[in-house]
């Protein structure tokens, strides 16, 4: 037998096996990697403040420095000839301004686990939207925006409950 066709056999001997061992593979196809299922939404947590506290009409003003804000009280109960009206929103929110928004918009009370409440848009407690409520007492209202830039230039927000009308 010449090396020609001895070769030629050895290579097609080859190619046979090869053919019956990839034959004998099962194949599965590609398993995609599933995308991570996101995580169950937090469930709200209620504000200890309901919206029928807040709404009303209140005197405004602000506050950067701690030893400002009875004066700043005080100023603010002056401002009841002009009062900041606050009131209940078509879905039972509040109706309020957001920082540097002209657009008076429904905002809803929210708790959070640490105790803390806040005012602001839907979503979770604490967003960079919000106000935190500082202190209420029913009669004076101190809020602060979460965004550090709109709580550097707004300080302590502080609404102090007007006398109902005569």
């Amino acid at each position: 037998m010449s090396a020609s066709l001895r070769d030629f056999r050895f290579f097609a001997a080859l190619i046979v096996l090869g053919t019956l061992a990839l034959g004998s593979c099962t194949t599965s196809p590609p398993t995609a990697e599933l995308p991570a299922a996101a995580p169950p939404p937090v469930p709200e947590i209620p504000a200890s403040i309901r919206p029928e506290e807040v709404v009303g009409r209140w005197g405004y003003g602000s506050f950067h420095r701690p030893e400002d804000q009875a004066r700043t009280e005080s100023a603010a109960r002056a401002q009841c000839g002009q009062p900041v009206l606050i009131e209940r929103g078509p879905t039972g929110g509040v109706m309020m301004y957001l920082a540097d928004s002209a657009q008076l918009q429904e905002l809803r009370l929210k708790g959070s686990q640490s105790g803390k409440n806040y005012i602001g848009p839907p979503g979770p407690a604490g967003g960079e939207q919000d106000r935190e409520i500082v202190s209420f007492d029913g009669r004076v209202l101190v809020t602060r925006f979460i965004d550090p830039d709109a709580a550097t230039r707004y300080g302590n927000m502080v609404y102090v409950r007007c006398a109902p009308r005569a």
